[in-house]
């Protein structure tokens, strides 16, 4: 049906090409020498077939083939914006591009190199091949330099910090070497002083006429000459003179009143001091560092020469503040199960607490949901509160940090509070929580660490029905190890490092999307040690369960370590695929033989193996038969995920994905409330669940909204085939899982 459908859409798409015209329909570029790569040569066709939906169907085309010829209608107007008009053949772009591809191999060295156009014609329909014939590349034969200006020549040849040309004798002639070498000599000479230098100061000279394929290259750096100068001279080399900070204090400040932000924390956030050569990477990280402050909302920084003659550089540095309080309130309404509930949360924030651009975070939370029908319980509805307390510094507040190491990285401080206080008719539950870590970057903001310095959650249960203790918790026949463990009063004192790697700038969350772009996340996380070997050391008592304890509470002790990596490719500015890899394991040991509620994972959800619900698939081969206590019994000690998602534009905002989901979970030991649920070598694989499904995207760049369709395909808890392979015998609703979520899954 579909392609009879765009069949039909195709005949109609005629309506709109003129007589003696054709539909571009393919565009490629081919070469009779394998070792020249087409791909970069994309970017040199000036016009472009229509685009196509996961790079197989021109649906946008086919769209606007649906509007009528009336363009003064307004449906008509409407079905065109949603689709996109039929691209039209043109000779003389053809010829364009022809020319553009044949310049940009030529400038890659192949100097006798030429490109053929063939033209197939089929119906209305008109198909473009661009064969290059490259030919053989030339190569440099000798490389020499005439830098005439002795101060800069004395400092390229330095043996501390010299340049080295990136062209060689022997290297293969390419003329955008030369001129990415222009710009790199420019940046290293503006770091070193130079602050008038441009690449514009130089140039090349190439000569093809020294033998077979070979050619003489000569970098020329020219001496300085102004437009009003009519002698050349050398080039002069500046440094920083005075540093002032004016300070715009805003519409409602007092005239002359103190500067909005600590001038010591201005100053330290700036690399351009008296005395220094000037650096034009230095003024690039002072702009950066003092957009980092939240209290600053622009930066400008602007140099004045002292004197006519003169190589110092008066540098005035103007800050503009930002916005200093903030408030907002946010709205949730919920139905779990039927019973529905409503929660609000309130948020204050202040960017400059302490004028030292220190970012306060204050939260407020509430909750309700009515609950009716819960047998064996009192009639209560379940209420939560929370508050929560955080403070962000712009810097490291740690001693014995060398002054180099503060220089380098860009980092934050953060401490954080939080109570939460959960009632239900089964329990009521308190929770406490404190952290403080740091954050820092390096290079660009590729890489990205995160230590938690020390995180504490302290877990209290004030109150257990005298129902669920008999029912899940005492007795003998029903109970659950994992279930009790995450029921009793507990104690988490963890310490935990985390690396990021994105090959490009983390701009956002979605910074990656659409990209040849990858990204590598690991992570460990310890917890109990310290305490464990305090209570070895001083001899102190266990409880019944031979557990030591902190105020009569037991401590949780474990290792986990985190891996994940995800890559894209991009076909085309409308198609990508993207592939990740996830794994994840965490031991608990000493003082804890099962792994805190918290701290285990689980499988299915929005980000995971995308045909079962969040906590629906594993561990292993498990499959839960009490649903009022699965979400406990449905998680691991170990993970494993793995995606496979084709990405495609569709129009305006909206996006389409096509997906294949792996993974499971498994347990470490053998728990008698989990069965098949442990991990082995020679079964897992048989375990790895598999599912399939379509998503729609609203991408706002900033944020993306996603629904996912997930079906079963492969479900490793059943062994008759109808419902081990559910790809063969599917059922919608049994089989199938939906998914609403904000931003990408990987």
């Amino acid at each position: 049906m579909l392609l009879i459908a765009m069949q039909l859409v195709s005949c109609s798409v005629n309506r709109f090409v003129p007589e003696d015209h054709y539909i571009l329909d393919k565009v490629s570029i081919q070469s009779d020498d394998s070792r020249l790569k087409t791909e970069p040569l994309q970017g040199y066709v000036r016009q472009h077939p229509n685009s196509k939906w996961f790079s197989l169907l021109k649906v946008p085309m086919g769209i606007y083939s649906l509007s009528g010829r009336d363009s003064t209608r307004r449906i008509n107007r409407f079905v065109r914006r949603l689709g996109e008009a039929p691209v039209i053949y043109d000779r003389i772009l053809a010829e364009k591009t022809q020319q553009n591809i044949r310049l940009a191999v030529q400038n890659m060295g192949y100097l006798a190199a030429d490109v053929e156009l063939d033209s197939i014609q089929r119906k209305r329909k008109m198909r473009l091949r661009y064969l290059i014939h490259p030919h053989d590349r030339y190569t440099v034969r000798n490389f020499s330099s005439d830098i005439q200006d002795a101060g800069i020549s004395a400092l390229m040849n330095s043996e501390e910090d010299g340049f080295t040309p990136s062209m060689m004798t022997g290297m293969n002639f390419d003329l955008n070497i030369l001129d990415a070498e222009r710009s790199r000599l420019s940046n290293y000479l503006t770091r070193h002083g130079y602050f008038k230098f441009t690449k514009d100061f130089v140039r090349f000279e190439a000569d093809t006429t020294v033998g077979n394929r070979l050619v003489d290259v000569k970098m020329i750096l020219q001496p300085f000459r102004s437009s009003t100068q009519l002698t050349p001279a050398p080039h002069r080399v500046y440094t920083i003179g005075n540093v002032s900070y004016h300070y715009e204090p805003g519409r409602n400040a007092v005239s002359g009143s103190k500067p909005f932000v600590r001038p010591s924390v201005v100053q330290n956030a700036t690399d351009l001091h008296p005395g220094n050569l000037y650096s034009e990477a230095d003024v690039h990280d002072t702009y950066e560092r003092l957009m980092r402050l939240g209290a600053v909302q622009s930066v400008n920084v602007h140099f004045d020469e002292v004197g006519q003659d003169s190589t110092h550089l008066d540098t005035h540095i103007t800050l503009l503040p930002s916005r200093r309080n903030s408030f907002n309130i946010e709205l949730e309404g919920t139905n779990s199960a039927g019973d529905f509930g409503a929660a609000v949360a309130s948020t204050y924030q202040n960017r400059n607490i302490f004028r030292g651009s220190e970012l306060l975070n204050i939260k407020l939370r509430g909750a309700y949901e009515a609950i009716d029908g819960l047998s064996g319980y009192q009639d209560q509805d379940y209420i939560e509160y929370s508050a929560e307390v955080g403070l962000v510094f712009p810097d490291f507040k740690f001693p014995f940090l060398s002054r180099r190491f503060r220089h380098i990285a860009k980092a934050t401080s953060e401490v954080n509070l939080m109570f939460d206080s959960q009632n239900r008719p089964e329990f009521h539950r308190r929770v406490v929580t404190a952290a403080w870590r740091y954050k820092w970057g390096q290079a660009g903001r590729r890489r990205q660490h995160r230590v938690d310095l020390l995180d504490l959650n302290y877990v209290f249960m004030p109150w257990i029905s005298e129902t669920f203790r008999s029912r899940y918790l005492d007795d003998p026949a029903s109970r659950n190890a994992i279930l009790r463990y995450n029921y009793e009063n507990l104690f988490i004192m963890k310490w935990g490092y985390t690396f990021t790697y994105s090959s490009q700038v983390l701009n956002g969350a979605n910074s990656n999307y659409g990209t040849n772009a990858y990204t590598i996340r690991t992570g460990i996380e310890t917890s109990g040690n310290l305490l464990y070997g305090l209570c070895n050391l001083f001899g102190t008592s266990r409880n019944s369960l031979d557990q030591y304890t902190l105020l009569n509470i037991a401590y949780a002790q474990y290792a986990k370590a985190d891996f994940d990596f995800s890559k894209s490719f991009r076909f085309d500015d409308r198609n990508s695929l993207a592939l990740h890899l996830g794994f994840g394991i965490a031991y608990p040991y000493g003082n804890s033989s099962i792994l805190p509620y918290e701290k285990r994972y689980f499988s299915g959800g929005a980000n995971s193996v995308r045909g079962w619900s969040v906590r629906e698939l594993g561990p292993g081969t498990f499959k839960g038969n009490d649903g009022r206590i699965d979400f406990i019994n449905q998680t691991g000690d170990m993970k494993l995920d793995m995606n496979l998602e084709y990405r495609t534009h569709l129009f305006w905002k909206l996006d389409a994905a096509a997906f294949i989901d792996a993974g499971n979970i498994w347990t470490i030991r053998n728990y008698p409330d989990q069965p098949g649920g442990q991990f082995r070598f020679d079964e897992f694989w048989r375990q790895i669940a598999l599912a399939y499904g379509l998503g729609v995207r609203l991408n706002f760049n900033y944020f993306i909204l996603r629904l996912d369709l997930g079906m079963k395909a492969v479900h490793p808890s059943y062994t008759d085939s109808r419902r081990h392979f559910p790809i063969v015998h599917p059922n919608f609703g049994r089989d199938s899982s939906w998914h609403f979520a904000v931003g990408l899954p990987f």
